[in-house]
């Protein structure tokens, strides 16, 4: 699959945020059910004038109530349209979405530029607070309340048996002809002054649902529920298990997406639409 743009068009880079509380996740869904992809190639057409929908292509799909701080995204957009309009695009933007998403900055894309393809990380952060008396209700919709004191220490152990290339098959929900097999480059926690724990997940990709199981599975062993080792053993294990939480969503932002040097974005674009798999162990 080739990352060339259509002949008359210009690849455009967006950078994006998003309060997602009210919004039924990224993409667009049947019913008209509001989401953020939706919004934005709704106000791109309008400010643009078109008959068209031009189809955006995000760094990492957001569930229902997850936010984002640095998402990314690319449009296909045709060469005129471009020249007409991006001088004060942005502007109009701001103008005609909802508060609730932003498009900071709108800019053509290097060659071989893929939002989803060409990244080589995706950080998210999770953010809860074991406050007895619960959550700051300025923050209530950006942070989880866990009511049980919790350990950060015995949480940090637990998750340095998580990081490295694995099959998260036991973290991820399973979504057919999809590995699962992702390769977890941090996983730490700290709490800070005001007592809000938060979480810094980086990986290459993540499958459906695995930030949220991850925390939650830390979360047991952060309370006492469950000894430092619990989380590697499910992993191992390599299935699902009732045990392991899914959090709920407006605890989880997606902070930063990472990608490499231009000229090494279309090498990393078609290297990621790879089908991975593990070393074998052996053969016979």
């Amino acid at each position: 699959m080739s990352d060339e743009v259509e002949a008359g068009h210009v690849r455009v880079r967006l950078d994006l945020s998003y309060d997602g509380s009210e919004f039924s996740g990224w993409a667009k869904q049947a019913g008209g059910r509001r989401t953020v992809q939706g919004e934005i190639e709704d106000a791109l057409r309008t400010v643009t004038r078109s008959r068209e929908t031009y189809e955006l292509t995000v760094a990492g799909r957001t569930d229902a109530g997850v936010h984002a701080r640095g998402q990314v995204a690319h449009v296909d957009l045709p060469r005129e349209v471009w020249a007409e309009h991006h001088p004060k695009l942005l502007k109009r933007l701001a103008g005609r979405l909802p508060r609730d998403v932003r498009v900071w900055a709108l800019r053509e894309a290097p060659r071989g530029f893929n939002a989803r393809f060409s990244a080589v990380w995706r950080r998210y952060a999770y953010r809860v607070t074991d406050n007895p008396g619960g959550v700051d209700p300025l923050l209530r919709s950006h942070v989880l309340w866990h009511d049980w004191p919790l350990d950060v220490a015995a949480m940090n152990e637990a998750a340095r048996g998580l990081l490295g290339e694995h099959d998260f098959a036991a973290y991820c929900k399973k979504r057919e002809g999809a590995t699962t097999i992702r390769t977890l480059q941090e996983l730490s926690l700290v709490r800070d002054d005001d007592g809000i724990i938060t979480a810094t997940v980086r990986a290459d990709a993540f499958c459906h649902n695995m930030v949220r199981s991850l925390i939650g599975a830390l979360l047991f062993v952060g309370d006492g529920h469950r000894p430092a080792d619990w989380p590697g053993k499910v992993l191992a294990a390599g299935v699902r298990d009732s045990a392991v939480h899914v959090v709920r969503p407006h605890g989880l932002t997606l902070e930063e997406v990472g990608y490499p040097a231009d000229e090494l974005l279309a090498a990393r674009s078609k290297e990621a639409r790879n089908k991975r798999s593990l070393p074998s162990a052996g053969c016979c």
